[in-house]
């Protein structure tokens, strides 16, 4: 067989193997994917990447390309995010994606507390957000040695100021809001606790990974941005809402001292001097290319006119959903996430359970998100829901997906709740119903497989997923972790 034949049939075949992911274009996946809907970009973002493909991100001194194209992406996200007034000093680093920026804020944040009072090295700090902020801060307060300080929201998913800036104390190094929140689609209060955290000299990050580049021209929004003198960095991610390829973001820091505080760097050994703005060394800089592209082809018009396309989809999609009896859109979404819960004020014959709704809506070529429910540390539970992420393209495909939603909830309307009773009796006769008893590999997918959780040869996962999420939801957190794990180990393991 001559190479290019070779080449040909590895190509096929990684043709053939795209053929059983969830579709990235067309607006079926509503979790994810972020397609703007217009073909011409993919073709540009893939042309740019390519240019790009040899470049190492790790000296932007040996490839000066990388740092003109950051220069501009820079500029781009805080002109964006109301950065660029002498007021506001704005400076900031491109990073391999949102959690990357969240990990780097928050790190950030912990030198600099520490960095205040000597007395302070030795000490490990707070780190505040409500319990709906990314799961990023999480693994970012175990990197960096941070105790994690959830503060409960209400049922809607919305979180009191009041309640977020009682915790504001000397040991806390940082507090977070997000804009808006991915679980719920609520813009937590940014004004009042960003003041207050500047009152006490407390860092405040606004999280807006997921609505950095769409929440700019929503209408309607309180400040949430720069605008705010208390904010003290803002993350935005490029390859959501800025339609780039994964993994492009940007980190952006009130002051050159803040963000220099975010670098690694070091002489310490006999090979070249490493500094590094970022947690990656090395790293490709295709897509960092490709959002540069993107952003230069749109400009803020573009961004604009995408934007109010998700504004069209997002009040179709709410209105709708007021007219599906038995289910509803939990609190009121600011920003393109929309969550759907049961509507508890009607007789549970007609009541819409949103985990079997979302495995009914895939049945019918739509994927929506699950979403566990959530009990808090006051007793309050955040309601099991499923996530709709709404892109440009959805206006586009509302009249099938407003149809797969009302047929789909037709379909499951007074089906109660999967109820996994015989395997939480069987994981209590076991030991893992409480204390410390977490299984290991070989016991978690055991569990997994008598769930009637199975991963097919294309390391899918057949049948429903209602099923599985009440399972999680009701079992002690490390057992329901461990299992998590396993599942995901499982479908990429040899």
């Amino acid at each position: 067989m001559s190479p290019d034949s070779r080449s040909a049939e590895i190509l096929a075949r990684l043709r053939e193997l795209r053929t059983r992911d969830a579709p990235t274009h067309g607006g079926r996946t509503l979790a994810y994917v972020y397609d703007p809907g217009l073909p011409e970009l993919d073709d540009l973002a893939a042309r740019a990447a390519e240019i790009a493909r040899p470049l190492n991100g790790l000296d932007p001194t040996a490839f000066p390309s990388i740092a003109a194209m950051e220069r501009d992406l820079i500029a781009f996200a805080r002109r964006a995010l109301h950065g660029d007034t002498r007021q506001a000093r704005v400076v900031g680093s491109v990073t391999s994606g949102g959690t990357e920026s969240c990990l780097l804020a928050v790190k950030t944040a912990r030198d600099l507390w520490r960095a205040a009072d000597p007395r302070r090295l030795s000490s490990r700090p707070r780190l505040v957000a409500p319990t709906t902020a990314h799961a990023a801060f999480q693994k970012a307060a175990r990197a960096f040695d941070l105790d994690w300080d959830p503060v409960p929201c209400e049922p809607d998913g919305s979180v009191r100021s009041e309640e977020l800036i009682r915790r504001l104390a000397p040991d806390v190094a940082l507090v977070v809001v997000s804009a808006p929140a991915y679980p719920s689609g609520a813009l937590d209060p940014v004004g009042p606790v960003a003041a207050a955290a500047a009152a006490r000299g407390i860092s405040c990050h606004v999280d807006a990974c997921f609505g950095g580049l769409v929440l700019p021209w929503w209408p309607g929004l309180a400040a949430w941005d720069f605008r705010v003198p208390g904010v003290t960095s803002i993350s935005a991610d490029l390859h959501k809402y800025g339609y780039a390829p994964k993994g492009v973001s940007v980190l952006l820091h009130r002051g050159r001292r803040r963000h220099r505080a975010q670098f690694f760097a070091t002489t310490r050994w006999p090979g070249y001097p490493v500094v590094n703005p970022t947690l990656l060394g090395s790293r490709s800089a295709s897509p960092t290319a490709a959002a540069w592209a993107i952003t230069q082809r749109l400009g803020a018009q573009g961004y604009a006119e995408l934007t109010a396309r998700c504004v069209r989809a997002t009040a179709a999609i709410v209105a709708a959903v007021e007219r599906i009896d038995g289910l509803v859109v939990q609190g009121r979404p600011a920003g393109p996430a929309i969550a759907l819960i049961t509507d508890e004020s009607v007789p549970p014959a007609a009541r819409v359970d949103p985990h079997h709704l979302a495995d009914e809506v895939a049945r019918l070529g739509f994927r929506i998100q699950h979403q566990p429910g959530f009990p808090q540390a006051n007793g309050v539970r955040l309601p099991h829901s499923a996530h709709l992420t709404v892109t440009p393209v959805t206006e586009r495909a509302l009249p099938e997906l407003l149809a797969a939603l009302t047929r789909a909830a037709d379909t499951v309307r007074g089906r109660p709740r999967a109820n996994p009773r015989a395997e939480l009796a069987a994981l209590r006769m076991l030991g893992y119903g409480s204390g410390a008893r977490v299984p290991g590999p070989s016991a978690a997918w055991r569990i997994l497989r008598a769930a009637g959780v199975r991963v097919d040869a294309n390391g899918g996962l057949p049948g429903r997923l209602a099923p599985l999420m009440a399972l999680a939801e009701q079992l002690p957190t490390p057992v329901a972790e461990a299992l998590l794990i396993e599942l995901l180990a499982r479908v990429s393991e040899p």
